[in-house]
């Protein structure tokens, strides 16, 4: 735990909330889904890879082209084997708002409740999803 200084009651009680909510059975009207992103540098082969032949692998050069990045959000349902993945151009609080209201809107529209776990990313906040959907009222964490 090289990145958690002290644990704090309220470290512990986030922690203890987290872990009973991954020990309830599964509930489709009240999924857990958690969620997290990755960016991407994309890359582009500068020369052509050597095919391959019988007894022998394709052969890649080790230069590459640098071609920008992006960004790959994903949401994984792990108790019914769910994962849902988008990929954008930037990681901002807004595609992370916008992200969030697609996957709730369109995948998990007929659910109770959707229980979403984050890490503390800057974007990961209560704010980003008020900045971004304007929307006025609390939301339940």
């Amino acid at each position: 735990m090289w990145c958690i200084t002290e644990i704090t009651p309220e470290y512990r009680k986030r922690m203890y909330r987290i872990l009973n909510l991954y020990a309830k059975p599964y509930d489709k009207n009240n999924p857990v889904i958690c969620f997290d992103e990755k960016s991407k540098q994309l890359l582009e082969d500068s020369r052509k890879p050597i095919p391959m032949k019988p007894g022998r692998a394709m052969k890649y050069d080790y230069e590459y082209k640098r071609k920008g990045t992006c960004n790959i959000f994903v949401a994984v349902e792990p108790k019914a084997g769910k994962h849902i993945i988008r990929v954008t151009d930037q990681r901002t609080k807004q595609d992370f708002a916008i992200f969030i209201k697609w996957l709730i809107l369109k995948k998990y529209k007929n659910t109770e409740k959707v229980h979403i776990v984050l890490d503390n990313l800057n974007t990961h906040f209560a704010n980003s999803l008020y900045e971004t959907l304007q929307k006025r009222r609390p939301i339940e964490y």
